[in-house]
């Protein structure tokens, strides 16, 4: 088979297809939460499933393994559209925990891309990376060695520094290592010479040397054993050997964008990329067995942020009904057979997009509508210097800088694009401008920033986290009238049924499950209202030991114990909070007992014997994933 007659499944299957031959045991895709790495929200490589093995505990399939790992990475957002980058993507991975390294690794990965029996890319469209050496980590002449032995000319190989040839750690800490990047030529006529710069040359395969572990202390030491970790992105490669421009024309996305096209008025190409990406990647992770719901914090936060920022470009296509899930049921034709969760889990994922789709639509209609208000009053600036502005690797500092000066009653152009004074304060949405669109219509700061960039408009970010955190410090002081966490008032009943849920709260966690968190919470002085995430009705049996655990504590006489400390230090505690943007830099830590720990913004009572009897009225559902429990005290 030639390459450029090849499907992704095919790439898929050869791939498993060839590394079972070589001894490696194929294991499904794990989770797209990851349960092993703290530091990241999402699983943005294979490695995050796998750092256990990766640091010596013994894998039960093995020592070589392979996989084709689902992944999501919303660090290239804004590059979303162009022809190479995705929020979503499949990883091919073959792993040697503790077994071969460099030698087999490199090997395997050219018999792979050039034998005739697999993928059959010619030797002279390849070329390769190393890396160059610093401090951490010597200058990796022996991965170069091996690729020459096969055949890669020294003019195709070249050694690049950490920032672009040293793998990870994903998180702040963690396994890493050097890589050898594979790249393909996708133009006409392969060049003697390998030009990094040159766009032409893709890449699409990197195999990481994992024999360090980067510690707290930002130190790099050697590991126990060392591993072998490569990924190919499956999206990508199938692109390059399709012949095609983009990673759009293959398979994988020609269906979805026809679905947009049919339903659109004015088809926008890269607007309908940004939908077709974005809504794959809501659909992977709400279809992840562990029920992320869109929300405002962590992982519910970015799934929220796709969705709606592809609602937003729908908008622009002139589709004017409901469409999230309509495009999801497409996704999920194309992936089922290879991931059934998307099948098992069809009815949320769908149910999840209209929920979403409606909320965002009552929002944001009004806001949109003052928000181009705003937008026509300001003067773009010309679309060359705006271009060469955006293009400069440091154009955020040099844009903050602007406003440092501009305080500071200095002069404040933008020499590296030769912008004026007179260009920016005529292109400037205002800190307070965006901070009334947040405020009165829900407007998120980083629809504010996308449309400005689009408008060749500048948003003055500085001044808007000033308003915000203003905002803040005025609600904190008002505490004692409205609390954040959802009371009404002050009252002695309503600081008693506060303290409860703090309670309540633990009571669940101690008794339903460890991993319950407030999702809400609102009180009366007649009753207390707190939500939780949970997949299921709780029974009798299970409300009344919760009822009992609660009033156990109550009778116990625990002392309530406030105290003050920054967010981090919360953490560190294992406070319980969401940890949202409505807290500001220090935050207020209520102990009861050895119990209770969480941060809140009162009030309390001191004592736990001051509260009563705890009683459940209510339990129900509020929303997938989501239950809510109703309490008094007596």
């Amino acid at each position: 088979m030639k390459p450029e007659n090849i499907t992704a499944g095919e790439i898929k299957k050869k791939y498993f297809e060839f590394f079972r031959e070589k001894g490696h045991k194929i294991i499904k895709s794990e989770s797209l939460i990851p349960e092993h790495d703290p530091t990241v929200l999402f699983t943005t490589a294979g490695m995050h499933p796998l750092v256990p093995f990766i640091l010596g505990q013994p894998h039960p399939m093995g020592k070589r393994i392979a996989d084709a790992q689902k992944c999501v990475r919303t660090g290239d957002i804004d590059s979303v559209g162009d022809d190479t980058h995705l929020t979503f993507f499949e990883m091919l991975g073959n792993w040697s925990l503790g077994d071969y390294f460099k030698k087999e690794a490199i090997e395997w990965s050219f018999e792979f891309l050039t034998s005739e029996k697999w993928l059959g890319i010619p030797i002279e469209k390849l070329a390769v990376t190393c890396f160059e050496g610093n401090s951490d980590a010597p200058r990796d002449e022996e991965s170069a060695e091996i690729w020459m032995k096969l055949g890669i000319p020294s003019e195709r190989i070249r050694f690049l520094p950490k920032e672009d040839n040293f793998w990870g750690p994903a998180g702040q800490t963690g396994p890493c290592g050097p890589c050898s990047e594979m790249f393909y030529w996708k133009g006409e006529n392969t060049p003697k010479e390998f030009d990094t710069k040159d766009k032409r040359w893709v890449e699409i395969w990197n195999d990481v040397f994992m024999a360090y572990n980067k510690t707290k202390e930002g130190k790099y030491e050697m590991l126990k054993q060392k591993n072998v970790d490569t990924g190919m992105g499956l999206e990508r490669t199938t692109a390059m050997l399709q012949g095609k421009k983009s990673i759009y024309d293959t398979e994988l996305f020609k269906p979805i964008l026809e679905k947009i096209k049919n339903i659109s008025e004015k088809y926008e190409d890269r607007s309908a990329r940004i939908i077709a990406d974005h809504l794959k990647a809501a659909t992977f992770i709400l279809g992840d067995d562990k029920r992320i719901i869109p929300s405002n914090v962590e992982q519910g936060y970015i799934l929220r942020r796709l969705i709606r920022r592809a609602i937003r470009h729908g908008r622009e296509m002139g589709i004017k009904e409901n469409f999230t899930a309509e495009i999801s049921e497409k996704i999920i034709e194309i992936y089922e057979k290879d991931y059934e969760e998307l099948s098992k889990n069809k009815k949320f994922i769908l149910s999840q997009f209209e929920e979403e789709e409606d909320r965002f639509k009552k929002v944001i209609s009004d806001g949109i509508k003052a928000a181009e208000t705003v937008f026509k009053e300001k003067t773009p600036i010309p679309a060359e210097k705006y271009a060469k502005l955006m293009q400069a690797p440091n154009h955020e500092q040099t844009i903050e800088e602007i406003w440092t000066r501009k305080s500071q009653g200095k002069a404040y152009e933008i020499k590296e694009a030769e912008i004026t004074e007179s260009e920016i304060d005529k292109a400037t949405i205002t800190g307070k401008e965006g901070f009334l669109l947040y405020q009165s219509y829900g407007f998120p700061e980083e629809l504010i920033i996308e449309i400005a960039t689009e408008k060749n408009l500048l948003f003055h970010r500085a001044e808007y986290a000033k308003e915000l955190e203003k905002h803040q410090e005025t609600s904190r002081v008002g505490a004692e009238k409205k609390f954040k966490s959802g009371l009404a008032d002050t009252s002695e009943q309503t600081t008693k049924l506060h303290t409860a849920t703090h309670l309540l709260n633990e009571a669940l966690r101690k008794i339903i499950d460890k991993n319950i968190k407030q999702k809400g919470s609102n009180i009366t002085p007649e009753r207390l209202r707190f939500d939780f995430n949970l997949e299921r009705k709780l029974t009798p049996e299970e409300i009344k030991k919760v009822e009992d655990e609660v009033n156990n504590q109550i009778k116990k006489g625990l002392n309530v114990e406030r105290s003050e400390m920054n967010v981090d230090e919360a953490k560190k505690l294992g406070a319980q909070a969401l940890f949202t943007e409505k807290y500001g830099d220090r935050v207020s830590v209520y102990k009861i007992g050895n119990y209770s720990l969480e941060v809140c913004t009162g009030p309390h009572v001191k004592n736990t014997s001051e509260l009563g009897e705890f009683k459940i009225i209510k339990e129900e559902a509020v929303s997938a994933g989501v239950r809510r429990i109703k309490a008094t005290l007596k």
